[in-house]
């Protein structure tokens, strides 16, 4: 499985803003972004005007960076999501909110999609009551999702039914259950994240 090794906190300085990619490590003072806030590398505080396909590579490279993904997988979610009914950045940034990863983390099991990404590929889940540890895994409506009863005695997945996180419309949670559920595919009302995928749609109609 591949997966970027690098530094993370390097990703937000090359796109200009915090992409919250450590969870709270990103809203303290030891954010790299906070205290370096320019691009790396020698040149990374030179101001130049940017082409309008240097606009459209940047907000594609900030989507795979925000949901954690390469570009052959991020390539596959664009040609599925333009053979999909209706408008092609939307299906895309839809088919990445459902991915099993995303989900956990937005259910507040993760800090971060990275950490919720470890914990999937770790076994620690179950979608409708039966083990998945990939953590690509798209998911549908009404499909429940659950940690393994191993899992649920350890602090990560207490902490979690403590302070239970503030969901998005399309998920719903059950802290005395440890079970979230997919109401609903989200809509681009829904999906919350700093990408114009208009862009990125324009990129890849080249």
């Amino acid at each position: 499985m591949a997966r970027y090794t690098g530094a993370t906190c390097r990703l937000c300085r090359r796109e200009g803003m915090k992409l919250n990619l450590k969870g709270d490590r990103c809203f303290t003072d030891k954010c790299a972004f906070a205290r370096r806030g320019y691009a790396p590398g020698q040149h990374g505080q030179s101001k130049k005007k940017m082409s309008n396909y240097g606009l459209q590579l940047r907000e594609k490279q900030k989507a795979k960076r925000i949901y954690g993904i390469l570009e052959s997988q991020f390539r596959r979610y664009y040609d599925k999501a333009d053979k999909l009914r209706g408008i092609t950045g939307e299906n895309l940034l839809r088919l990445l909110e459902v991915r099993l990863d995303n989900v956990v983390y937005r259910l507040g099991y993760g800090n971060s999609r990275q950490e919720a990404r470890q914990l999937v590929t770790h076994g620690h889940f179950l979608v409708n009551g039966k083990k998945v540890d990939i953590p690509s895994y798209s998911l549908t409506a009404n499909e429940v999702i659950s940690p393994c009863e191993k899992s649920r005695a350890t602090e990560k997945f207490k902490v979690f039914a403590e302070n239970p996180k503030t969901l998005p419309s399309w998920l719903a949670a059950d802290t005395e259950k440890f079970e979230g559920k997919v109401l609903a595919l989200p809509t681009r009302e829904d999906i919350d994240v700093p990408v114009n995928e208009t862009l990125i749609v324009e990129l890849y109609s080249k």
